[in-house]
């Protein structure tokens, strides 16, 4: 059997392992879901074994899947859920409580309060973040404030704390390796991406210890092997790591300076290559790492709409309108166009660019003509407008224009969403034959450091396209869309104070 690259990309809700073969073709995969735990309104936690054991199982389904001989596996590459953290006993390798999730919101008075001192404006030009309880940084400061005796267990050294990347490369390691990647350090708030090292005066306003730091390597490179596990054999080198959406970017091959991928999931996630180069934004946008390879790093500005995916959920869910998801294009394609029908998705407030929290849904231009079909097809229109907003954003800031976008995601597979996107932004879409990019992403850097790829041109040459989308609207159709859009959102951002 042919050598072959073990991808883990352990998500919010469930890990998935993916074999991928040395022509990047996916030979199997497998996915295991998780618990969720919500103690109190507003908090999320993961437990770090629950977590664990939901990866033994994927990596077993996915080998399994592929008919491998998992001591052909050539590397593993690792991608993540970003900003979720955990703290674990160094010598035990035991979690101290559960990890506390990305989209936990206890320290948003922590973050308040930081920006009251007028912190924010160091954080924000050292880390390239927003004070915000989404990072990592506030998080791990609950942690050491609130788990008895953390705190002095953490400044002795006897702790460790990590994203999900890092717990992960401890356990395959046998307990051998604390480490994590520059994309997942970038997302604490305590990482300097220009310096490309930790912060100690960022550490100090957060009340972090170095000592419970990991050490900060390259996105692509052997970091250890494999030890003592159950679900795979010794020796396995442990070869790539990055976050979960610049994990996608490099799944999608966007290696040259504006190349912009946008991942369609619950949200969606835009990310655009800027190079050596970490540009600052006016709009609103994170700067981040996109990847280090070596002592290159490669940048990124990120942008992201709150709700994506999760839109057709609430049309399923709370309006009873189709039965499953997928039943949203079929639905939305009886109907030629919205007829005017505008629906701003706005059901968790607006992000970028407006990062307006209190903009509420809306869903205006109603007829008595107006059908299911008319806001199927409207909610889809939402999901494409807010990315050309977003995109409109990121070539401001970047100084260059947007000419393709690689989408990936399972909205991704919706052709009607495709095609309106591609003509809200007048440039063509390419959707690649497999969406689950951010686990190719992980295999890509792991094929590189053990040799698999000997560089990113061999990456980007296996990568396949499976469909392009062209623009086909008119000039002046398109700003007549874009138009009502713009009047919509101005009503949906004053509809709180309305009410």
């Amino acid at each position: 059997m042919a050598r072959f690259l073990l991808a883990i990309d352990q998500g919010t809700t469930g890990s998935t392992a993916m074999v991928v073969s040395e022509s990047a073709e996916v030979l199997g995969r497998a996915s295991q879901e998780f618990p969720q735990h919500f103690p109190e309104p507003g908090l999320v936690e993961h437990d770090a074994d629950e977590i664990w054991a939901s990866v033994e199982v994927a990596i077993r389904g996915a080998l399994e899947a592929a008919s491998v001989t998992a001591s052909d596996c050539a590397g593993i590459g690792i991608t993540n859920q970003r900003e979720t953290t955990l703290l674990w006993e160094r010598a035990s390798g035991k979690a101290i409580a559960r990890a506390i999730v990305w989209q936990d919101r206890r320290t948003a008075a922590s973050c308040a309060e930081l920006r009251k001192a007028g912190h924010e404006a160091l954080f924000r030009e050292r880390t390239g973040l927003v004070l915000d309880p989404y990072f990592s940084g506030t998080k791990i400061e609950w942690l050491l404030d609130h788990v008895p005796g953390a705190r002095a267990r953490a400044e002795a050294g006897e702790l460790a704390f990590g994203t999900i990347d890092s717990f992960l490369v401890h356990r395959l390691s046998g307990g051998a390796l604390h480490l994590t990647d520059a994309t997942n350090a970038s997302r604490t708030l305590l990482y300097d991406i220009r310096e490309g090292r930790w912060d100690r005066e960022l550490m100090a306003l957060l009340r972090v210890p170095e000592a419970l730091l990991p050490e900060v390597r390259p996105s692509s490179e052997v970091y250890g092997h494999t030890r003592d596990l159950e679900v795979l054999p010794d020796g396995i080198p442990i070869a790539g790591i990055a976050g979960d959406q610049q994990a996608a970017l490099f799944g999608q091959t966007c290696f040259q300076v504006g190349d912009a991928k946008c991942t369609y999931g619950t949200g969606a996630f835009l990310l655009m290559n800027t190079g050596e180069r970490a540009v600052a934004s006016d709009h609103g946008l994170l700067t981040t790492v996109a990847w280090r390879i070596g002592d290159a790093t490669t940048y990124a500005l990120e942008g992201s709409a709150f709700v994506a995916g999760s839109a057709v959920q609430w049309l399923r869910d709370q309006l009873g309108l189709i039965e499953k998801a997928s039943d949203v294009e079929a639905l939305a394609a009886r109907v030629p166009s919205s007829e005017g029908v505008v629906f701003v998705p706005a059901l968790t407030g607006l992000g970028a660019p407006h990062w307006d929290p209190d903009a509420r849904g809306l869903i205006c231009g109603l007829t008595r003509g107006s059908s299911a079909a008319h806001i199927a097809r409207a909610t889809l229109e939402g999901i494409a407008f807010q990315i050309t907003d977003l995109v409109e954003a990121m070539a401001q800031d970047a100084g260059r224009p947007l000419s393709r976008l690689r989408v990936d995601g399972g909205a991704s597979n919706n052709a009607l969403l495709m095609q309106f996107q591609a003509d809200l932004l007048a440039a063509a879409i390419d959707r690649p034959s497999c969406v689950e990019t951010t686990a190719l992403g992980a295999a890509y850097l792991a094929g590189l450091a053990v040799g698999i790829f000997d560089s990113q041109d061999t990456v980007a040459k296996v990568h396949r396209i499976e469909r392009c989308f062209e623009p086909t609207m008119a000039e002046a159709a398109r700003e007549e869309h874009r138009a009502r859009w713009r009047e919509a959102v101005a009503r949906a951002r004053t509809a709180q104070g309305a009410a």
